[in-house]
């Protein structure tokens, strides 16, 4: 260095070599050297690591990144990782990509929070290693560059605390040597020295990321599932007669029958009196009108309590276990709102918010009111023993036997608040699963998501056309949305029920139901409405005529038209092909008739391939042909191929990636279609798989 360049650097030049104006400089005190090798672009990563991603238990977590440095030396990198309950942590190495991404991947075997993280270095030994033969194929002297690698590798040789340290020892004094160069040469370039020297890497100036990054890991409920939802108090045989948990009871094996996996019960409660909705939703109640059941609270109890006339909390956790024995699940709802009768309202009066003259403000949806409904004040003075009894409700129903929570408007509560309740919940039950019912703004949707809650309600209700639904579930697959975002497609709820459905018939009820049940590894009716296709509604509203969030209701099973056998044949094929449930993201395939929708979902290691065509008209018969890419489907499009179709039971020979399609509405409007590959065995004797 001479004395010019030894000068002190003015105020407002870079503080170091490299930095830019108006940075923070780099503070060389106590600092050995700085590491030359840079991590960023990290995949995948929430927001800068502030939120996890997720997965199940056995799936796979893969991490990339950007890992590079000065000048052109090779670089290596591990990926760390460990289980929140584990101390110390694990390691794979990363494998050297093209543009310098680096990447490596671990399986999550539990419950829980993992963490993970990357360290990078300069890897001098594969540097000098990659010199030596470029110099020695250009003929060239190398008895230097052999003195430089027995360092090297006398130096891994310290650090090995294993066998490898007495044969590298070895090998650095057969550099060394005076032995023929090359044998010399043939020993630095062997696969075996370079393998033991990744093992005793030189990392005393490697680069960390700067920060931890989390994966939420949940049981497999928590991304697959079919979920049916039906009110308690309307599973009576007779008409006209509240039902109980002993008529939930029965109705179960007719909703096993259809293969679901969770029944969701809305609100279970007792219902207040004061400002009772009446039938039709109706400001004014008439005597037997039962109120809606989000208006939760009375003299009978609040969110710990059961309708009187349901039953008993045993007779409640009796329904839990028959649904355990049937091989479903009870979903709860969890609507976190009063009525002006609940016990809280006059117990904890600062726990709602008050108009000027005194009155406890009521909850409202311009033009909607709901008069009947208080909701909490997150905000008030004593916000903490809120969240306290809160959290305690959730408590009291997970020793109950309640395992999945409906959450009913989460955008209408503090995010702090959910990302605190949840994180409490599992740190003691990792196994409670939570689906936000939010029909809000996409980033508060994404919010509630990357805060904790397992799955989220979707705009899938109102994409209908060809291009409305390939350009959302391309959304949703893109990444970081796949990271985090677990779309649950209920097709209709006792709130929605779309123009699409009122107008088409049995056949929309039909498309609605395979595009839900295998566009996502998770989707929900709310039924019996959907399966006997009622699409009687309010003139100019998706509200249910005779809702039964307001009124008994008495449900004819039998009633003509329904598709009870075919709800059960979709979720039979869900059951027996993973690629639904459990594989990559939907791939949309062209095919000529715009009211014509093709996709295809694979397994997880491309082995298997569904075919999924419907007919998005549920008036007139559509047809088209359709485009596959055999060659990534693994499928020689030289030879015929076998598609047999799971809905309808035939198959088909189809020669080529174009083959055509037909669908009429008034049979089925939909094709579930799985390839089967020609194989030939060695006696020249043809089969499919």
């Amino acid at each position: 260095m001479n004395r010019e360049s030894a000068k002190p650097a003015r105020e407002d030049a870079p503080a170091h070599p490299g930095a830019s104006s108006g940075r923070p400089s780099l503070d060389l005190s106590g600092v050995d050297l700085v590491p030359r090798a840079v991590i960023d672009a990290v995949r995948p990563e929430i927001d800068g690591g502030r939120h996890p991603i997720k997965r199940v238990v056995g799936q796979e977590v893969r991490v990339s990144a950007r890992i590079y440095a000065d000048g052109h030396d090779h670089l290596a990198a591990v990926l760390r990782y460990r289980c929140a309950a584990d101390t110390a942590w694990r390691e794979v190495r990363m494998a050297s990509l093209e543009h310098d991404r680096f990447e490596a991947a671990f399986r999550v075997e539990r419950l829980g929070d993992y963490a993970y993280t990357i360290e990078a270095w300069v890897d001098a030994f594969a540097s000098w290693r990659d010199g030596l033969e470029r110099k020695v194929n250009a003929g060239l002297d190398v008895r230097s560059e052999l003195l430089e690698g027995a360092v090297l590798v006398r130096a891994a040789a310290e650090r090995a605390a294993t066998t490898d340290a007495s044969w590298l020892r070895a090998r650095a004094e057969l550099l060394a040597s005076n032995q023929s160069q090359e044998r010399r040469v043939e020993t630095a370039l062997s696969i075996e020295i370079s393998e033991c020297m990744d093992r005793h890497p030189d990392r005393s100036r490697s680069a960390h990321l700067d920060r931890v990054l989390h994966v939420q890991v949940e049981r497999e409920r928590a991304r697959t599932g079919a979920w049916y939802e039906f009110f308690p108090r309307s599973c009576a045989d007779e008409p006209g007669r509240h039902g109980t948990f002993r008529d939930c009871e029965r109705r179960l094996a007719y909703v096993a029958s259809m293969g679901f996996d969770v029944v969701y019960l809305p609100p279970i409660h007792p219902i207040g009196v004061t400002h009772r909705k009446g039938a039709g939703n109706k400001s004014t109640a008439q005597p037997g009108d039962p109120g809606s059941v989000w208006a939760i609270g009375s003299a009978e109890g609040g969110h710990k309590a059961v309708h009187p006339a349901l039953g008993s909390l045993a007779d409640f956790e009796h329904l839990v276990e028959s649904a355990r024995e049937l091989g479903l699940e009870i979903a709860l709802d969890l609507a976190f709102q009063c009525s002006p009768d609940h016990p809280y309202v006059e117990k904890h009066p600062t726990w709602f918010r008050r108009r000027p003259d005194g009155t406890v403000h009521h909850a409202e949806n311009p033009p909607k009111k709901y008069e009947d409904i208080y909701p909490f004040d997150f905000e008030s003075e004593h916000w903490r023993e809120l969240w306290m009894e809160l959290k305690s409700v959730v408590s009291f129903w997970i020793d109950h036997g309640v395992r999945i929570f409906r959450v009913d408007n989460p955008h209408t509560k503090p995010f702090a608040f959910w990302e605190w309740l949840i994180r409490e919940v599992r740190e003691t039950r990792p196994d409670v699963v939570f689906l936000s019912e939010a029909f809000a703004r996409p980033a508060v949707m994404q919010l509630l998501a990357k805060i904790g809650f397992s799955q989220s309600y979707s705009y899938f209700t109102w994409r209908n056309t060809k291009e409305e639904i390939t350009q959302y579930f391309t959304e949703l697959s893109s990444y970081p949305n796949r990271e985090y975002l677990r779309p649950n497609l209920f097709a209709n709820t006792p709130d929605i029920l779309h123009e699409y459905l009122q107008t088409g018939k049995r056949a929309a009820f039909q498309t609605r139901l395979v595009l839900a049940a295998t566009l996502s590894g998770s989707y929900g009716i709310y039924g019996p409405p959907f399966e006997l296709c009622i699409a009687d509604a309010v003139p100019g509203s998706e509200e249910y005529r005779g809702s039964e969030k307001y009124q008994l209701v008495h449900w004819d099973l039998e009633r003509e038209g329904h598709i009870r056998e075919t709800v059960a044949r979709i979720n039979e094929i869900r059951r027996e092909n993973p690629a639904i449930t459990r594989g990559r993201a939907p791939e949309f395939y062209p095919i000529d008739d715009d009211e014509l929708l093709a996709y295809g979902r694979t397994t997880q290691d491309g082995r298997e391939t569904l075919v999924v065509v419907v007919n998005l008209d549920p008036h007139y018969t559509h047809s088209g042909w359709l485009d596959l890419p055999l060659e990534k489907l693994g499928i020689d499009s030289r030879q015929p191929f076998q598609v047999e179709d799971l809905l309808g039971g035939a198959r088909y020979l189809w020669h080529g990636s174009r083959n055509y399609v037909s669908l009429d509405p008034a049979s089925i409007p939909a094709h579930i279609f799985r390839l089967r590959r020609r194989v030939r065995t060695e006696r020249d004797f043809d089969y499919y798989l």
